[in-house]
């Protein structure tokens, strides 16, 4: 099995015209996301010490909210959010699936696309560079002291190997777009010209 078609079993089939290259960045942006899902996955719903243990000797909940559902939900929806890259790659993203009603089978509009994965793209970008350097800093989001990530010496490394990647989320979300809507609108002119062309030789 190539490399190619074991993407394709896990995404679907790659859209006509998408080079290896967009492929292979729709399934980095998966793995940007991964690292730190697991972290908070394994450290809070597993107890695993990735974060200083407070007396009692439960993980320290308040930075995800407490609840072992609550982390994992996250953790899924997050993953699910990196996964919708793939639309921009493959087919499912440029027709719609026959199992939706009233618009399966009809072409994806291109801003229907673009849209969201341009407002998802700005804003990844916008949050996780920031908040990484920010944390890094022993500060929070907002500028105060202390992040409350609760993680010392080995527990510091894992860390930020497991956030650190959610700041290329955006960049690569974003290069992918832009040549979502490049490849689309050519197609589109490609297939407007043979058209007309069609249609002069039939007249």
């Amino acid at each position: 099995m190539t490399a190619r078609s074991f993407l394709e079993r896990l995404h679907g089939r790659t859209a006509a015209g998408v080079p290896r290259w967009a492929v292979w960045v729709a399934f980095a942006i998966s793995m940007t996301v991964l690292p730190a899902g697991l972290w908070r996955v394994v450290s809070v719903d597993f107890r695993v010490p990735l974060m200083d243990a407070p007396g009692d000797g439960r993980p320290p909940p308040a930075w995800f909210g407490g609840e072992w559902w609550y982390v994992l939900g996250l953790s899924a929806v997050s993953e699910a959010l990196a996964f919708l890259a793939f639309g921009l790659v493959s087919e499912w993203g440029e027709v719609w699936p026959r199992w939706i009603p009233w618009l399966g089978g009809r072409r994806v509009p291109i801003l229907a696309a673009v849209i969201p994965a341009g407002l998802g793209a700005t804003f990844n970008t916008l949050l996780w560079p920031y908040s990484m350097i920010m944390i890094s800093f022993g500060r929070r989001v907002d500028g105060g002291v202390d992040p409350g990530v609760g993680t010392h010496g080995w527990q510091v490394f894992v860390f930020y190997a497991s956030y650190w990647p959610l700041a290329a989320w955006g960049p690569l979300l974003g290069i992918l777009t832009v040549h979502y809507y490049r490849r689309r609108k050519a197609a589109e002119s490609v297939g407007g010209t043979q058209r007309k062309v069609e249609a002069a030789v039939a007249g």
